[in-house]
């Protein structure tokens, strides 16, 4: 399982098309050894119907057993219905940091978010990895959404 898993989950947000791409990791605990219910499928939402949302849980640990974790909900349009669930961060207050950052793109564009001290890095970069997270698969997006995900609509599209 430790070499199956992929060596980032990257989140793409694309303001033009109002989208926002997940490279989601699914697994499924009650199907250990089955390969078609494990891996890397990639999905597509409509950045308006995403919520942020901060859930704690206490679990047997021992730090105390409380795991606060954010997660983006997505809502079906017109309803409260959750209709998925994908993992954002492991803390609330850097949760709330990364989503007032990801809200600023969307509303404002590239040109509003502040400089930031330490660039983002690349996942695939093995030079900065330790060796375990070499042999990780490197992620991979599938063509059609890597091209979607960094273009603007066509001029004919309605926004």
């Amino acid at each position: 399982m430790d070499i199956e898993l992929p060596r980032d989950e990257p989140i793409r947000f694309n303001r033009l098309r109002r989208k926002v791409y997940f490279y989601q990791y699914h697994f499924d605990r009650l199907h250990l050894f089955s390969r078609q219910r494990w891996g890397v499928r990639p999905v597509v939402y409509d950045w308006d119907d995403l919520v942020a949302e901060a859930c704690s849980v206490y679990a047997p640990m021992g730090n105390g057993g409380l795991i606060e974790n954010v997660v983006i909900s997505v809502i079906k349009p017109g309803t409260e219905e959750v209709i998925d669930r994908l993992f954002f961060t492991h803390d609330i207050e850097q949760g709330k940091q990364y989503w007032a950052l990801a809200q600023l793109f969307m509303q404002q564009g590239p040109q509003a978010l502040p400089e930031f001290v330490h660039p983002p890095r690349d996942w695939n970069d093995d030079s900065q990895l330790s060796p375990i997270h070499c042999i990780a698969p490197k992620v991979q997006w599938p063509t059609d959404i890597d091209i979607e995900s960094r273009t603007a609509p066509s001029a004919g599209a309605n926004l």
